[in-house]
């Protein structure tokens, strides 16, 4: 994710925060400062915050391990204001190990606040747990609080929550994948407005909760949508066919010259009849601006791309189109450059897709 850091790794997952989340911690330690205009109630604030994303990481976490179980690579952990998010490369095919992921980092949750309450209890201070005081207080009373409440919210039955998760898995246990999505996504939507409607008379933070479910839901359908139309479809059947390459000695001004035609954007760099690189508008734009069109595309190009296999199906390679600056991926046969997959080509696909699907519906209605 851009403007994010790398913070630390944690079994062998990447811990990242984004921009906003080290603006969220000033604003923080300055709410906490100007109050009594104490450093010390500013770092405590901090402090507390800081504990609190540690045990938003350990959620993710849960998700990610109970995931690997099942094949599934979680690229990073990403901390962002409104939480933490795992970019994980694909969610479990079964309903059943879907709703073990799911179900995995509220489990975190409830873990440790049975944990903080089994040592309150045995400090004999459980009494303080029958309300939380913010603002001061005791420090394990409020992380016991913090705990229940993330373990609650997140049990809402709205994408993209894991609530939503575990009822999409339980319905999937009976009808297909899709049909599950779309009616998990509406009670999401659903809840959404009810969420909705009491903010704007109680809390306004409902409201902006309600955006986010609203919009997590309707792109949870969509993606489903999306992978469903692909399904069974090979991409040797989706792959562009007539393109350009460029090689390693070619100045930027040959690629310059492609795009003018308006024959593509992205171009794959070939040497000695194998694919070295690709070479993405972006890079091209930026090495342009920095050393000038007469720059090596061998100087410029990615080193590192994805590629595909022409008997693939679509609906597996597009989620490596999904990854940052990848628009476009080789296609190779035994080593040997056969075509590209875009997700210009993809989109095309899908549409074509949709209009043949509701033209089968309409003649099956009629």
């Amino acid at each position: 994710m851009k403007w994010s850091w790398r913070i630390g790794r944690i079994a062998g997952i990447e811990v990242r925060a984004h921009l906003t989340f080290v603006i969220l911690l000033l604003w923080v330690g300055l709410q906490y400062y100007f109050a009594r205009r104490q450093w010390e109630d500013a770092a405590r604030g901090v402090g507390f915050i800081c504990l609190l994303f540690a045990i938003i990481i350990l959620h993710e976490l849960g998700h990610a391990l109970v995931a690997r179980r099942y094949g599934v690579v979680t690229g990073d952990i990403t901390l962002l204001p409104i939480g933490g998010v795992a970019r994980m490369d694909r969610m479990p095919e079964k309903p059943a190990q879907e709703l073990a992921v799911a179900l995995a980092g509220p489990a975190v949750n409830i873990l440790l606040a049975a944990t903080i309450y089994f040592v309150m209890r045995a400090a004999d201070a459980t009494a303080s747990l029958r309300g939380v005081q913010w603002v001061g207080g005791s420090l394990l009373n409020k992380l016991f609080w913090v705990n229940v409440a993330l373990a609650l919210f997140n049990l809402i039955p709205a994408f993209p929550m894991d609530g939503g998760r575990v009822l999409r898995a339980l319905l999937a246990m009976r009808m297909d994948a899709l049909r599950a999505t779309e009616i998990a996504a509406t009670v999401g939507q659903a809840l959404a407005f009810v969420l909705g409607a009491v903010g704007l008379f109680y809390n306004p933070f409902l409201v902006f909760i309600a955006l986010f479910v609203l919009i997590g839901a309707e792109q949870e359908a969509a993606m489903v949508r999306m992978k469903h139309s692909l399904e069974g479809i090979p991409v040797e059947r989706a792959m562009v066919r007539r393109f350009r390459v460029l090689r390693p000695e070619d100045p930027l001004q040959r690629a310059v010259d492609y795009i003018l035609e308006g024959f593509q954007e992205d171009f794959p760099v070939v040497s000695d009849d194998k694919v070295a690189g690709v070479l993405t508008r972006d890079r091209l734009l930026a090495a342009l601006a920095k050393w000038g069109p007469e720059t090596p595309v061998g100087d410029v190009m990615h080193t590192r791309f994805e590629v595909a296999d022409p008997w693939e199906m679509v609906d597996s390679a597009f989620a490596r189109l999904e990854e940052p600056d990848c628009r476009t991926i080789p296609v190779l046969a035994d080593g040997r450059l056969v075509g590209l997959l875009t997700t210009q080509n993809v989109g095309e696909l899908m549409r074509i897709a949709a209009a043949l699907r509701k033209r089968q519906e309409r003649g099956a209605k009629g």
